[in-house]
This record gives C-alpha cells, sequence and structure tokens, in this order.
C-alpha cells in the first residue's frame, strides 16, 4: 500500500485527504447552513438507487472542499572536499562548509468544517516529509480561487490527521461528518479534491470495503475502502456520500504503479471526529497501549493452534516493564477478547486498547496452552510511531557467509514433513550464531526453496527453540511433535525461531503433502 503522494519539490511526498466536521464554533455565523444541509434540503440525490448525475451534489459540496499548499525551507549542509587542508577557503564561500537554505512547496487538499473556517486536512500535507525542513507557510484555495494563509491548530501523526484555521468576515460554506458506520459496501460516494495540482476535481465510485484492515499495522490501519479515483494530490479530501455526508478522509492508494489503479484508502468519519474535535479544542490526545509484539490469526497458525481462523491475535513479544508484562501475558498467549470486545483481522488489537484511556484496567480473555483464561490489564499510554518503529521485526537471516556448521543430520520426518535439516545447538554452534552458549534448540542448516519454511523466511542459522509450546534439544523431539500432528490431521505447526542477531518470534508452517 501507498500513500497518495504529492508534489514536494523535486521528489514526490504524500497524497492528501480530508474529512469534515459537524461544528460551529462561537464566532455567529448567521443564518449559514452547512453544505451537506443543503443536499438534504434540496433533495438532489435520491435516495433509492444510482443517481442519474452527480451534478447537483456537486454543486452543493464543492464550495466547502479547498487546497491546500505549503512552503517549506530545507536546510542543506555543504560539503567542502578541502576541509581541513590549507585550500580550505580557495573557492570562497563555493563549496564552503555552511549550511545552505533551499525552498520546496506541496500540495492536497481539505475541507471547511465550520462556518468559522476550521478547515481539515491530513498531517502528511502539512508536515514536511524532510526530518530538515521547517514549514514556513500554508495558504488554503477555496473552489472560486480566493486565497487565505491558514494557521495550523493541531497535528496528530498517528491518526494522519490535523487542523487548520482559515478567517474573513463573512462565513465560511462548510460540511459536516456522516456516520461512516452507516457505509455499505456497494454505496455509491464521490471524492473532491487536488489531484497533481488539478483543483476541483470530482471522481466518483463505489463503497468497496467498509472495514479494510491493510495489514501496515498500527494504532488506525482500519480503512473505507473505494474504487472512485484518487491520486496524488487527493490527500485530505473528503469521500461523501449521498447524502452529500463525509464518510472518509482520502488518505492513501495501493497502487504499482504511482497512479490510480481503483483501490484507495480513506479514514474512516467515526475516527477522525473525534480526533478533530480534540484538536479544535487544544485537548491532548491519548491513546492506550499494552506493550506486545502481535500478528494476526491467519489459516495456518489457527490450525497449529487449534482454533477458529480470523479469531484473536498471537502475542510474538512482550516488551519488558509495559502493561502486558505486567498483567502476566506471555508470548505465544492468543488475545480473544479485550472488555467484552472480540479481537478479529477487522477489529484489533491494537484499535480496541488503542481507543481505551491510558489508566484504565480491563479483562484480557486469553488462550494460552490451549485453555482459554483472563487476565487483567491497566492499560498505558500508547508511545509516537517513531519510538514503536524502533522495535524490530523477526526475519530469517540470509546470511551464507558464516562459519561452516556441524554436518547435517539425514532426512527423516524433519525433512519429509517441514523440507528442512538441522542439528542440535552445541557451544560451538551456538558461538558461531551469536547465542549464549547455553542455547538449546536446532539449528537450520538446509531449507528447501519450494517448503513453506522457506516461504516463512525460515533459513540456514535460524535457531527453533520450540514446536507448539514444547522446547527442543534434539532432532527427535520436533520429529515427534511433526508426526503428532500429521496423526492428528493437523496441516500446521507453530514453530519459536530465532534469527541471527534478532528476536524470538512464533511463526506457524505448513507440512508438506505427502
Amino acid at each position: 500500500m501507498k500513500p497518495v503522494r504529492y508534489s514536494y519539490g523535486i521528489t514526490a511526498a504524500l497524497l492528501t485527504s480530508g474529512a469534515v466536521v459537524s461544528l460551529v464554533t462561537g464566532q455567529p455565523a448567521g443564518a449559514q447552513v452547512a453544505q451537506n444541509d443543503r443536499v438534504q434540503m434540496e433533495n438532489v440525490v435520491p435516495r433509492a438507487g444510482a443517481p442519474s448525475s452527480f451534478a447537483d451534489l456537486t454543486e452543493a459540496l464543492q464550495p466547502a472542499v479547498v487546497n491546500i499548499s505549503t512552503r517549506q525551507r530545507i536546510t542543506v549542509e555543504n560539503q567542502n572536499p578541502f576541509a581541513g587542508t590549507p585550500f580550505a577557503d580557495l573557492f570562497g564561500n563555493r563549496g564552503g562548509g555552511g549550511p545552505t537554505t533551499q525552498e520546496a512547496q506541496s500540495l492536497g487538499s481539505g475541507f471547511i468544517v465550520s462556518a468559522d473556517g476550521y478547515v481539515v486536512t491530513n498531517n502528511h500535507v502539512i508536515s514536511p516529509p524532510d526530518t530538515r525542513a521547517k514549514l514556513e507557510e500554508v495558504t488554503v484555495t477555496l473552489a472560486d480561487g480566493t486565497e487565505y494563509p491558514a494557521e495550523l491548530i493541531g497535528t496528530d501523526p498517528q491518526s494522519d490527521l490535523a487542523v487548520l484555521k482559515i478567517q474573513r468576515s463573512q462565513p465560511f460554506p462548510f460540511v459536516h461528518f456522516g456516520g461512516s458506520t452507516e457505509a455499505r459496501v456497494g454505496d455509491w460516494v464521490i471524492a473532491i479534491g487536488n489531484p497533481f495540482g488539478l483543483g476541483g476535481t470530482v471522481t466518483s465510485g463505489i463503497v468497496s470495503s467498509v472495514l479494510r484492515n491493510t495489514g501496515s499495522g498500527g494504532a488506525y490501519d482500519r480503512y473505507i475502502q473505494t474504487d472512485a479515483a484518487i491520486n496524488r494530490g487527493n490527500s485530505g479530501g473528503p469521500l461523501f456520500d449521498m447524502q452529500g455526508n463525509v464518510i472518509g478522509i482520502n488518505n492513501a492508494i495501493y497502487s504499482p504503479t504511482g497512479g490510480s489503479v481503483g483501490i484507495g484508502f480513506a479514514i474512516p468519519a467515526d475516527i477522525a471526529q473525534p480526533i478533530v474535535d480534540k484538536l479544535i479544542n487544544g485537548e491532548e490526545i491519548l491513546r492506550g497501549y499494552l506493550g506486545v509484539r502481535i500478528q494476526p490469526v491467519d489459516d495456518d497458525m489457527a490450525e497449529a493452534l487449534g482454533i477458529d481462523r480470523n479469531r484473536g491475535e498471537f502475542i510474538q513479544m512482550v516488551s519488558p516493564g509495559e502493561p502486558a508484562e505486567q498483567a502476566g501475558l506471555k508470548a505465544g498467549d492468543v488475545v480473544l477478547k479485550v472488555n467484552g470486545e472480540d479481537v478479529t483481522r477487522e477489529n484489533s488489537l491494537s484499535y480496541i486498547v488503542a481507543n481505551i484511556a491510558p489508566g484504565t484496567t480491563v479483562p484480557l480473555r486469553i488462550l494460552r496452552d490451549g485453555r482459554e483464561q483472563t487476565v487483567r490489564a491497566t492499560v498505558g499510554r500508547r508511545p509516537s510511531d517513531e519510538e514503536l518503529r524502533q522495535q524490530q521485526m523477526f526475519s530469517g537471516s540470509d546470511d551464507q557467509d558464516q562459519a561452516p556448521m556441524a554436518p547435517n543430520q539425514g532426512g527423516g520426518p524433519l525433512a519429509e514433513l517441514l523440507g528442512i535439516q538441522a542439528v542440535p545447538v552445541n557451544p560451538s554452534i551456538a558461538r558461531q550464531l551469536g547465542v549464549p552458549v547455553d542455547t538449546t534448540g536446532l539449528a537450520i542448516t538446509v531449507v528447501a526453496p519450494n517448503s513453506d519454511a522457506a516461504r516463512k523466511g525460515l533459513s540456514r542459522g535460524v535457531i527453533i527453540l520450540s514446536a507448539n509450546g514444547t522446547p527442543l534439544a534434539q532432532v527427535a523431539d520436533l520429529e515427534a511433535i511433526l508426526e503428532e500432528a500429521r496423526d492428528s490431521n493437523r496441516g500446521a505447526v507453530l514453530l519459536r525461531a530465532q534469527a541471527r542477531g534478532g528476536q524470538p518470534q512464533s511463526v506457524a508452517v505448513r507440512l508438506l503433502e505427502e
């Protein structure tokens, strides 16, 4: 999945899309009516069936949709090839060591959510992607071409939302949020925005999915998917339903080409509106956090664990000192419910916990060693995205230039059922792999390229620590577990593995078909 990028100097930046809030603040707006209300009052779109035209709907809504442009200043350190030599000042300031500044611009979309000029957009539209850049100026351009300097009111990088403020003596046209939970797959929608700098562009389509999880992780990996054409510069712009309500904020696209291929993603209005309200009111945005590294329970893992698919999320790692460890959660647990709410692929653990206030104690229903039990956890405060990115994810080692290990121990069930060969870890092998000499497990020596083990990232040098929760010391230990799984008609086993220099992780591996 690629965020839609906007123009940023010579390079590309993110797509911008926006959501709108039904918010009227303290300034008097007279008889001003939300543009959405005009749609409903004038009955321009029939509720049933496809509209004969989107023209009346567009005419009513377009005045509240804006183009957003920014000016940024980037500080660049010059490199003097003669620095530290007698020739350092030979060419004066040209090529000298002092920093210089360059200017860059970006373009995106947004929409007005109140008569007194609050504007919603994506955070990535107004936050420079280059850490060396400083935001100098934001300009909002209305549909009639009028430009206004904008004040940045607040940003929330984790949800990718931002609020701006523009001012004039007359009230602004505005729109408001609708209920994104009421959207249905197949409903008509239109998107209005600024793709490729072409302001006031309208595209139409349908809702392709109402709860799309892209697999990118995070507290807000939950989108409305649409096939309405969305391109670079649409970021921050609104996705409207046929009653003129903003049900989403266009945010990203999936595209192998960089252009629209009919798979666009919008932040649901029901997620965006509470965050926008807090940004407008100057309130701090706090999110819950447990401190676990998780993955969905896919078909292979469900079969290995003997549970229903799309039920719960598997804990790969528990961060030391965080709420999950304090609650007694362990790697290998499957979290089934949080505070009575089912954990599924569409309703992820991250999303549920992020929307619980820090300091709240909640029950967690978990599966451990094949038995369900309940633990209580006091939710902590979620760190920033940058802090979370510093946690490394498991991946198999591709390093083939390591010192040779002991010879392989034949084939047998290990090769026949998993497509691997392995040897017990001894002090010598442990030193080769950079792990403590008292480590027990099986070090992989060969992986068949057509095996599921290879597809799941297992490779030479990865240590298998346990299988289906049973620690391994000898090859026979793993072979017995594999044969038991085969005899029980289970098509996968759950391996706890550790790559060189990595953290132990669990992976469900399918058995080879006989």
